[in-house]
């Protein structure tokens, strides 16, 4: 190849080799986040993750891995759900959930009780989930679901990891409250989104727990009610009882495996259900018909 056809030959392809280096690093249009879900994750097909959309938040981890999201907003909308799912890394099958959900999600029936507007976070902690092998904590090995600023945190959260966990090291809470950016970024989502529902996805207890007003769901598909208790620093002690947001917390049976397709939908359906009993808006009362 002579030099003329070689400079021509690299005028073309360079704006495409820096376009597309761009969006690897940012994160716009990259496949990166389908091609680790699809290959980490059980019950995940790469056309999945592809059908959720999922963006880049401007969040990153202790490892500087992007923090995924999606937003799914009818136009008549009018309660905000946060959904988060691998809190904890090695509960695999709690990130599956989330996305089969978001597919869910856009796909709303006609006779849906709530609009709802949706925000997932389908992999809290992304560096605990793509380690290898998966683990509980994040990078900096602090259990993310022990670091909300509850009351009396620095007193309570000490004493309960060195005396009810006997430091536990998968349990550790982190030196302060809100050490670590994931924790972060779900206590400012929080004061951003103003969710008046937070569903928190693990495994692999296989129940349905719930902390703060309203009346809980009895059950989520096969899951059933067992309110298992509040810990320093979690985020349905921070969310349900220190700040009066409702937190659903849902325990899948197993880590590594999801539930069938169709009682992950059924649980979806149970869920909406229940928004719409519980969160909708109170009903304008008649003047000509007030007696």
């Amino acid at each position: 190849m002579n030099i003329r056809k070689l400079v021509l030959t690299w005028s073309v392809m360079l704006p495409a080799l820096l376009s597309a280096t761009f969006c690897i690093a940012s994160g716009l249009g990259s496949s990166l986040p389908c091609d680790e879900f699809a290959a980490k994750l059980p019950n995940v097909q790469r056309a999945l993750c592809e059908s959720a959309q999922l963006q880049a938040s401007t969040a990153r981890t202790v490892s500087g891995r992007t923090i995924w999201v999606r937003d799914i907003q009818p136009d008549n909308a009018t309660v905000r759900v946060l959904v988060i799912g691998a809190i904890h890394g090695d509960e695999l099958s709690s990130a599956s959930l989330a996305l089969h959900w978001i597919r869910l999600a856009g796909q709303p029936p006609l006779d849906a009780p709530q609009a709802v507007h949706w925000r997932f976070i389908p992999a809290l902690n992304p560096d605990g989930l793509f380690n290898h092998p998966p683990r509980r904590v994040n990078a900096h090995g602090v259990d993310l679901n022990r670091n909300f600023p509850t009351p009396n945190w620095a007193r309570d959260a000490k004493l309960y990891w060195e005396n009810r966990t006997r430091k536990d090291p998968r349990r550790y809470p982190g030196t302060t409250p809100l050490s670590e950016p994931e924790s972060r970024f779900v206590h400012d989502e929080m004061q951003r989104f103003k969710p008046q529902l937070i569903v928190s996805i693990h495994a692999p207890y296989g129940v349905l727990d719930f902390d703060g007003p309203s009346v809980p769901p009895s059950r989520l598909g096969r899951l059933y009610l067992d309110q298992v208790g509040i810990f320093p620093g979690s985020l349905g002690n921070y969310g349900g009882v220190h700040k009066g947001v409702p937190v659903v917390t849902i325990e899948l049976p197993n880590s590594t495996r999801t539930p069938l397709d169709a009682e992950m939908r059924q649980m979806w359906l149970d869920l909406q259900r229940w928004i719409g009993e519980r969160l909708g808006p109170v009903p304008r009362v008649n003047a000509l018909h007030t007696p």
